[in-house]
């Protein structure tokens, strides 16, 4: 599995915009109370540890370890594995480990306000 390269922008800020039945959908932006603009879309995820919010992250390809892991939990290695490092508020950064069907990454300005209130 290859890490994903993201297209160019302030993507310091993420989380957990939306998760439903086979879909996910994480954020980022530079100040998520009011926008985004880019969002990482998993679809059919089967394996998902990841924090609700994090920033920074630094994504790259999963360890030998994480792919046992989720080859045990899923019955076999999905098409996407996305592995990351992020500093989610603690003293140490955290580890986050997604397994899906597919990806796709997804740039554009989505305003967080017609967002919710249309939720």
């Amino acid at each position: 599995m290859d890490t994903i390269e993201l297209p160019e922008g302030s993507w310091w800020d993420w989380d957990v915009f939306s998760w439903r039945p086979g879909q996910l959908r994480l954020a980022a932006g530079y100040d998520l109370g009011y926008h985004h603009g880019l969002e990482l879309v998993f679809d059919d995820p089967l394996y998902v540890a990841c924090p609700a919010d994090f920033h920074d992250p630094v994504f790259r390809a999963p360890t030998p370890e994480e792919l046992r892991l989720v080859e045990r939990s899923c019955g076999e290695v999905p098409a996407v594995v996305v592995a990351f490092e992020a500093d989610a508020g603690g003293a140490q950064d955290v580890s986050g480990l997604i397994a899906a069907g597919g990806l796709r990454i997804v740039p554009g300005f989505v305003s967080r306000i017609s967002a919710a209130a249309g939720a």
